[in-house]
């Protein structure tokens, strides 16, 4: 199959979740066979407008996200349009896949596109990502300018999604919300899981000397989260939690990995409420060394508030032998649901996570075994539930179904 997928991320440098998935999945179907390309915005590290990348052509056009966003959005039309246009000459593609959907517009728009069956893969909703993204503070014309964004948004994204035959969502949360928000029938939708590297993320053999690789103590409890820095995550609920489970333990360390605008907001929270020698800030954390940081901890924690459409670093924390202790939030609910149900928190407040942490924290010391046997338990789940090649297969068989219909 000739697969066009088009995105407004790169899989140049997996940064997220989408950038994971992008990679993942297009480079999986390349190596079995299809000639998979990927039309994207240039962004800001990129070097030329092309690259390509372990068997995946990506075409970059032009649209600087700096611009002011009535520029950003005609550049983003005209300039994906008539990359587009260029490609499907050249190579006319069977199948378009829409990740994202600002680069879709130019694509549904164009009369080339009009004959070429399209899925879309929905992972969450642009104007809710924005929103959720957007500093609250500020005055009733900021506030007008971020609604007329947000509705934008959804204005554009709606237009991509009612362009496809089919719609893709990782989790049965998203398949809902695209009813709600959206009106689109789940007749019309497929659930396809996210996967794992399975060889990639793998359970330590010592985890001690991971931890003195990384410069993290190797004596204590250590809970890990990696996370973008932004108000959905619940990150400052997490910090808030620990301040009351170091009263009862106080040998357990947070490490939270990631980067974003509340970055020093949790530093000084973490800070006033004298946790400075109990949280560790690693930052962003390289592509490389991920594995590392999952393997070397005792659990993973997932204090997310809203919108979480899948998780795929409950996947990685797992199929690492790491525990994950999550709220009952969107698609995190329901993976760990499948796994132990005790393993959710009771809600998205400190007091419920402290409760839940601190039990497993007993666990781990008093019964090292049973935490063992337990973190065994956690990578045959995702040996067994999540692997890519189960994902590529799911993806193979809708694609074929939609070009036969």
């Amino acid at each position: 199959m000739k697969i066009l997928l088009i995105a407004d991320v790169s899989f140049a440098k997996v940064i997220g979740g989408a950038e994971r998935v992008l990679f993942e999945q297009s480079t999986r179907l390349a190596l079995r066979g299809n000639d998979v390309h990927i039309l994207t915005r240039r962004l800001t590290y990129h070097k030329s407008s092309h690259a390509l990348i372990r068997g995946v052509n990506e075409w970059r056009y032009e649209a600087d996200i700096r611009d002011n966003p009535v520029s950003f959005l005609m550049k983003t039309y005209q300039n994906s349009r008539k990359l587009f246009e260029s490609l499907q000459r050249d190579i006319a593609f069977d199948l378009i896949n829409i990740f994202q959907p600002f680069s879709a517009l130019g694509v549904i728009y164009s009369p080339l596109g009009k004959g070429i069956r399209k899925i879309y893969t929905c992972h969450s909703f642009s104007f809710e990502e924005f929103l959720s993204r957007t500093d609250q503070k500020g005055g009733v014309l900021k506030k007008g300018i971020d609604l007329l964004n947000a509705r934008t948004r959804k204005w554009i994204e709606e237009k991509a999604l009612k362009s496809c035959e089919e719609i893709i969502v990782l989790s049965q949360f998203t398949q809902d919300k695209l009813r709600e928000v959206y009106q689109v029938d789940h007749e019309q939708v497929s659930i396809v899981p996210g996967g794992i590297d399975l060889v990639k993320f793998q359970p330590a053999v010592n985890k001690q000397q991971i931890r003195r690789k990384l410069n993290l103590p190797d004596d204590k409890v250590i809970i890990f989260t990696v996370r973008n820095l932004v108000p959905r995550m619940g990150l400052e609920n997490l910090i808030k939690a620990l301040k009351i489970i170091v009263e009862e333990a106080p040998d357990i360390n947070l490490v939270l990995g990631g980067q974003g605008p509340l970055k020093q907001d949790l530093k000084t929270l973490a800070e006033n409420l004298g946790l400075d020698d109990y949280v560790s800030f690693a930052g962003f954390i390289p592509e490389q060394l991920l594995p590392d940081y999952y393997r070397m901890a005792d659990l993973f924690a997932l204090p997310t508030r809203e919108l979480e459409g899948f998780g795929l670093v409950t996947l990685e924390a797992m199929a690492s032998g790491v525990p994950v202790l999550g709220t009952p939030v969107g698609g995190t609910k329901e993976i760990i649901e499948k796994f132990d149900p005790s393993y959710l928190f009771g809600n998205t407040e400190p007091d419920s996570m402290a409760a839940l942490i601190l039990q497993s924290y007993r666990l781990i010391k008093e019964y090292p075994q049973k935490w063992q046997d337990i973190s065994d338990k956690c990578r045959k789940f995702i040996e067994y539930n999540y692997s890519w090649e189960k994902n590529i297969d799911a993806l193979e068989k809708l694609f074929a179904k939609t070009l036969q219909n």
